[in-house]
């Protein structure tokens, strides 16, 4: 991209004083699996990246959304989150752009480089552990149970299953909705996103990226069941799921202040695992372990009928 592109103009104008050169050429990298298009943005002879997402470009399984108020809640979310934890900076919303939010390139390796060498796994989840637990929290705010559900019941109309089938997960979900394990005093932000490529660990520092899907009033677990979820179908596809079992506790174990919490948590992870994998299940409809995710998230719901 050369002076002259509309966008590169305008994103030299907002970069400021960051960008030396405001003739420099910039170097334009499509990113794939996500749900809009993103790109990254490399300036030449610059010490400057930046990552694009136009969010009024879809590129996954949802396509009808308000990108508007998305690309603003990203953003606001982010703002916020910075205060906390280490996150991408957010510079820039333009709706006229399809709806793109500008932010600060990070650059480092993800959890699912950890995942796939099994090279201080333990390690990364405790910084993890350490770092959703200092979000939830520094958010305390009020709990939205009926929208922990919701969320819930929007995979499941995604899913390309049998009747029969929602029909039981919806049943299992009616149990825990009258039970007494996802009630809790506070709710708090969550990222509800936590997949290992949203994790990402530069010098010692670990940042949580995409707070496209974040959430103000969640439940803390959320985010611990959905990283259980993807640990459990990584080491499926590599022979056993039990194989992520003692990661699974030793991250729960180090996200738990004492053994009362993580007796507490034990109870309700379940749950959320189970989200976690229909999410997998609904992401990743044409891999042939689709039907692992399905089987074992109705395994974890049907804990309840076992406490």
């Amino acid at each position: 991209m050369k002076p002259g592109d509309t966008f590169r103009d305008w994103l030299i104008e907002v970069l400021g004083d960051r960008i030396h050169n405001k003739g420099c050429e910039v170097r334009i990298f499509k990113l794939s699996h996500a749900s809009h298009r993103i790109c990254k943005y490399e300036f030449k002879g610059e010490k400057l990246t930046v990552i694009a997402k136009f969010f009024a470009i879809p590129t996954g399984v949802i396509k009808k959304y308000d990108s508007c108020s998305l690309m603003k809640k990203e953003s606001k979310d982010l703002k916020k989150a910075r205060k906390i934890i280490d996150v991408p900076e957010p510079i820039a919303i333009n709706k006229d752009f399809n709806c793109v939010l500008v932010s600060k390139y990070v650059s480092g390796k993800t959890l699912f480089w950890y995942f796939k060498h099994r090279r201080e796994l333990k390690e990364k989840l405790e910084l993890i552990a350490d770092m959703l637990r200092k979000l939830h929290e520094n958010t305390q705010t009020y709990y939205d149970k009926e929208n922990e559900f919701s969320k819930f019941h929007y995979v499941l109309n995604h899913l390309k299953i049998n009747r029969r089938m929602k029909k039981e997960y919806r049943r299992l979900l009616g149990k825990w909705w009258h039970s007494s394990f996802l009630d809790i005093k506070n709710g708090c932000m969550i990222h509800n996103d936590s997949t290992p490529v949203n994790f990402i660990f530069r010098e010692g520092k670990s940042f949580l990226l995409d707070f496209e899907l974040s959430s103000r009033h969640g439940h803390f677990a959320c985010d611990l069941g959905i990283l259980c979820a993807e640990l459990k179908y990584y080491f499926v596809q590599k022979g056993s799921s039990q194989r992520a079992e003692p990661y699974i506790h030793h991250f729960l174990r180090r996200y738990s202040k004492n053994e009362k919490e993580f007796y507490k948590i034990t109870k309700v992870i379940p749950f959320y695992m189970a989200y976690g994998l229909l999410r997998i299940a609904m992401f990743k409809s044409n891999t042939s372990y689709r039907d692992y995710p399905l089987r074992e998230a109705k395994n974890c719901l049907e804990a309840i009928e076992k406490i």
